[in-house]
């Protein structure tokens, strides 16, 4: 049986871990009223969940919150919480995702949503048992030249899709002097480039092409094998307070692809969170035998585009600005030039999960899709481990990628 809220009533929001991520699901929730006024529901944030009192303290005095708890089962038990975001750290993600589900909340939750594939398999499970529509945190998805570019590729513009390339560098972790976070542990944090930017281009190969991924080749390796210990947590990347006391980075901080993807498409991606120059140089090219596209996240306003074969001196890329022709622009932006922002996909983001709650329809990217890019995940550590080919699993529940 489908969770559905009812028409023109209040939404009460609950939000888990108030970090970076956590406090953009705030700005994105709150910024729903101005941005899509159609959404028949008045948001109101009912509740924040953190260990830190500073954050707590923060929520309801500064951000707008009524309460703020400790534990995130009382936030989800509260019963004026209709919604919850689980922005908590990977190893977190599994527990309390379960006990949204098991209270029947829909959940607005951030990839990758465990540390594996089983774990990612348990939340997608759980949420599709109870009928609760989704989302997780595929945000690159909803840039306007992203969405443009796959309705020219459903078009047929660039011909037949031949090959793939994307390569997602950045250079978050390049200072060895950075602090030793969870994010370096397996444990807590599962892979390490791959789950942390490579889980990104793998969602938009598959919802550009709305094909999934059959298997993989892959290679890893860990450049940077030790870090400072944090004597003090910060913010993101940010903000951290280290000891002189080195301790092991136990996960990877690069990854190469050869993959193979339905209907004959072949795809390399690569990733790194150490690279010293590309500051986030997200990159999708996407090759067909008419044409071919290309974006970069640091220049998300803006996809190359190359159409036709014959075109004499004229061969070769236009640049187009994203404007009001394309897709969601024109409810942040009056004409092109005036760009749009990463806080801007996840209020895209945030208004597809919350007009889905309201119809009971799935909009936005679903567990489905995170269990989806688990599984890729786990077919790429397992190829770096033994150096062979290995098949991606297919996955059961409602994925958007391919609609």
């Amino acid at each position: 049986m489908k969770v559905v809220i009812d028409m023109g009533r209040t939404i009460g929001v609950g939000v888990v871990s108030l970090g970076w991520m956590g406090r953009l699901h705030t700005r994105a929730y709150k910024a729903l009223a101005e941005k899509f006024p159609e959404i028949p529901a008045d948001i109101r944030l009912v509740s924040c969940c953190d260990l830190v009192e500073e954050n707590r303290k923060l929520a309801v005095e500064r951000l707008g919150f009524y309460t703020a708890v400790e534990d995130y089962r009382d936030l989800i038990c509260n019963p004026d919480v209709d919604v919850v975001s689980i922005c908590a750290p990977n190893f977190l993600h599994r527990d309390i995702s379960l006990a949204a589900a098991e209270a029947g909340k829909p959940f607005w939750i951030e990839k990758p949503m465990g540390i594996n594939a089983e774990q990612s398999r348990e939340i997608a499970e759980a949420a599709e048992a109870r009928g609760l529509v989704t989302s997780v945190g595929f945000n690159y998805r909803h840039t306007p030249a992203i969405e443009f570019a796959r309705q020219l590729i459903s078009d047929g513009r660039l011909g037949v899709v031949t090959n793939v390339r994307v390569w997602l560098l950045a250079d978050y972790a390049s200072d060895p002097h950075g602090p030793l976070t969870w994010r370096y542990d397996p444990e807590r944090a599962g892979a390490g480039v791959v789950l942390d930017l490579m889980g990104h281009g793998e969602d938009l190969v598959q919802y550009l092409l709305k094909r999934r991924f059959t298997e993989v080749s892959a290679a890893s390796e860990t450049f940077i094998r030790q870090r400072p210990k944090p004597l003090k947590g910060g913010i993101g990347h940010a903000g951290w307070i280290v000891s002189d006391e080195l301790g092991l980075v136990e996960n990877e901080d690069y990854c190469a692809v050869l993959a193979r993807i339905e209907n004959g498409v072949m795809c390399t991606l690569e990733s790194s969170r150490v690279s010293v120059g590309p500051r986030a140089e997200y990159i999708v090219e996407i090759y067909g035998t008419d044409g071919s596209i290309r974006w970069n996240f640091e220049d998300l306003n803006h996809l190359q585009v190359c159409l036709g074969r014959n075109n004499g001196a004229l061969q070769g890329y236009i640049n187009c600005m994203a404007g009001p022709e394309f897709p969601e622009f024109a409810r942040f932006q009056p004409g092109a030039g005036t760009s749009m922002g990463f806080d801007d996909m996840k209020v895209v983001e945030a208004a597809k999960f919350v007009q889905g709650v309201l119809d009971g329809q799935q909009y936005g990217p679903s567990v489905a899709d995170g269990w989806a890019s688990a599984e890729i995940n786990d077919a790429i550590v397992a190829s770096c481990g033994d150096r062979t080919w290995h098949d991606v699993m297919p996955v059961s529940g409602r994925t958007t990628f391919d609609k």
